[in-house]
């Protein structure tokens, strides 16, 4: 009788250990508030969300509502720029902890890396030179049109949805560089966020247009590896707060001139 007791001892402690194991939290968020400093990824060429004014200062609507976070969890905050065609992978090596830069949810992007609520609802547009007159609407894209598209974006991801054959598809490490070209002739016409799309709008008025016909709508939200649910969860409680108080719809303004961001 007593022999059987060890096993069954013995099984009971390797399930107690086993379901502690399970219900551990992860330290992820205990590991940024250690260190006393959140490191985003960002695309430092992406207006209006981040982009680098004429002092070379990081300025933007992600990189204002960041701030705001991390000074409510009480640690600092650190913008690390990346090449945004490798920037799932630079998150799931370590190189920071979130990815905060506009980037759109996806189902392929879901399979990878997890991401909070949407805080914005984006879409996918072409934009052209005011005046064009060959280019009226998504049907005018064909094998006469040189288009231009960042490298590595949903906006990638969209043109290649039209199915179609163009002249040629020129890829762009930023928009910045998509926009000069489109400007100067290089490119007919740039599949773009719309954020992006009507900032340059705005900084140079009557120089292009965004076609009124989207190639398709997104929501966007920041990026977390999957294994950092305490993190994510810090965070989204922390953004809801500043949906809650107005503190992203004043953000918005500033940036958008209206409020465009989204809570679910």
């Amino acid at each position: 009788m007593k022999r059987a007791l060890f096993p069954v001892f013995g099984c009971l402690v390797f399930m107690a250990v086993a379901v502690g194991a399970v219900a551990a939290p992860d330290a992820s968020w205990d590991k940024v508030k250690a260190k006393g400093e959140l490191v985003i990824g960002i695309d430092d060429a992406f207006p209006p969300m981040e982009f680098r004014n004429e002092k070379n200062e990081l300025v933007g609507f992600d990189i204002d509502a960041s701030k705001e976070l991390a000074r409510r969890l009480g640690i600092k905050v650190r913008h690390q720029p990346t090449a945004w065609k490798g920037v799932i992978m630079s998150l799931k090596t370590g190189k920071f902890d979130i990815i905060w830069s506009g980037m759109s949810i996806t189902s392929e992007r879901e399979k990878e890396i997890a991401f909070t609520k949407p805080y914005i609802m984006e879409k996918q547009v072409i934009v052209i030179k005011a005046g064009n007159k060959k280019i009226k609407g998504l049907k005018d894209l064909g094998p006469d049109t040189t288009m231009g598209v960042q490298l590595g974006s949903t906006s990638e991801e969209a043109l290649a949805k039209l199915n179609r054959k163009f002249k040629e598809i020129k890829k762009y490490d930023t928009n910045t560089n998509a926009f000069l070209d489109l400007k100067i002739g290089r490119i007919d016409a740039l599949a773009v966020d719309e954020l992006v799309g009507r900032y340059y709008l705005s900084q140079k008025p009557g120089e292009f247009k965004v076609m009124s016909e989207a190639l398709l709508s997104e929501p966007i939200g920041i990026g977390l590896r999957k294994e950092d649910a305490a993190l994510k969860d810090k965070i989204q409680s922390t953004l809801d707060g500043m949906f809650k108080d107005g503190t992203m719809k004043k953000i918005s303004i500033k940036w958008f001139g209206d409020d465009i961001t989204t809570w679910k």
